[in-house]
């Protein structure tokens, strides 16, 4: 008994499967029917033509007008990091040390014979000036003076790390007590006043941009302005494009350094030209296609396309004035796909 009624509920739902198979199919034909006979609903805009400005758009890294990086001219300890992130330094201003008793500096050696020959060239021109030694010999210990002079400048800087320029401190590479080798970059500064980029021009656009075209730069909807400031006259081979250098104002430090941004350019306007919005182009393959009203048809036009402005593409040939280009429903329309317009324009 049990068996029976298991084959029952077996039986019942195969057929509630079968049943609600049937219905689906014969809904999907009766819609197949529907656009048959009145038409696939699209919605359509006529074509005018209108004045069409390129843009050019480049991701980048942003970095100060100018940057540079002090570095260590000795190995061994850091001894004070003077600075942090976000400081504002003066050029010259102390940055880092490191200990005097390094042995690759012989600090004090160098200070006491800073020191001597500056208390000798004192006292020789004392001499000089009532006549107890030629103007030969006050000469001599001069030049001596001037050495001991430079060489003491120079191991001051050795373990007194200095800002090279004035701006603001972007990196710091090191803490207290590391132990760095020479040469190592330990604090990196720039000038943020104002803000370069460097973009990589296809010899497709490179007639779009000369020196002096305006920019805009956007990160995370911040934008700042500038300017195009020098184009390369030669293709790199590497890169197989055209280098061009952008220098924007920051003088309100809306943006940073390092930070990779957005960079568009404003190309060439055009009057009479005819542009859609790329989402109401069909692709197939490397070939794009739009359709438009004839008659209570959809016919199909494979466009070839220019310049791009953002959202919209610049149509050279495949499309013309007062054409309906079809907006909504493309993508169920095949060549002569009969229609019906559902937002009130005429054919």
């Amino acid at each position: 008994m049990k068996n029976k009624i298991i084959k029952a509920l077996i039986i019942l739902m195969t057929s509630s499967l079968i049943i609600s198979c049937g219905n689906g199919e014969h809904e999907s034909k009766s819609m197949e029917q529907i656009y048959k006979e009145e038409g696939v609903p699209v919605k359509v805009s006529k074509i005018e033509k209108e004045s069409f400005s390129s843009n050019l758009t480049y991701n980048t890294v942003l970095s100060g007008i100018k940057e540079s990086s002090a570095s260590a001219m000795i190995g061994g300890r850091i001894e004070n990091v003077l600075v942090k992130v976000g400081d504002y330094v003066e050029k010259d201003q102390l940055l880092v040390t490191f200990p005097t008793d390094n042995p690759a500096t012989q600090y004090y050696q160098a200070k006491v014979a800073y020191e001597n020959a500056l208390s000798m060239y004192e006292r020789y021109k004392s001499l000089f000036e009532t006549g107890g030694i030629s103007a030969q010999e006050l000469d001599n210990i001069k030049t001596q003076f001037e050495v001991n002079k430079a060489n003491w400048n120079s191991v001051k800087k050795t373990v007194k790390v200095l800002a090279p320029i004035s701006g603001y401190v972007t990196k710091v590479a090191v803490n207290e007590s590391d132990n760095v080798r020479k040469e190592t970059q330990l604090v990196t500064v720039a000038d943020l006043s104002r803000l370069k980029a460097s973009i990589n021009v296809s010899e497709n656009e490179i007639d779009e941009i000369t020196k002096g075209t305006q920019a805009e730069a956007h990160w995370l909807g911040k934008t700042i302005q500038g300017k195009v400031t020098q184009v390369d006259m030669a293709m790199d081979p590497y890169t197989q494009a055209f280098n061009a250098d952008v220098v924007f104002d920051n003088s309100d430090r809306k943006l940073m350094a390092g930070l990779t941004v957005e960079v568009n350019i404003k190309g060439s306007t055009q009057e009479n030209t005819i542009s859609v919005e790329r989402k109401n182009l069909v692709k197939k393959g490397n070939e794009f296609y739009a359709f438009v009203v004839n008659n209570s048809a959809a016919k199909q036009r494979k466009l070839i396309l220019g310049k791009n402005r953002g959202l919209f593409v610049e149509v050279v040939q495949g499309l013309n004035e007062n054409d309906l280009l079809i907006t909504e429903g493309q993508m169920f329309l095949e060549d002569n796909s009969k229609i019906k317009i559902i937002n009130g324009e005429s054919i």
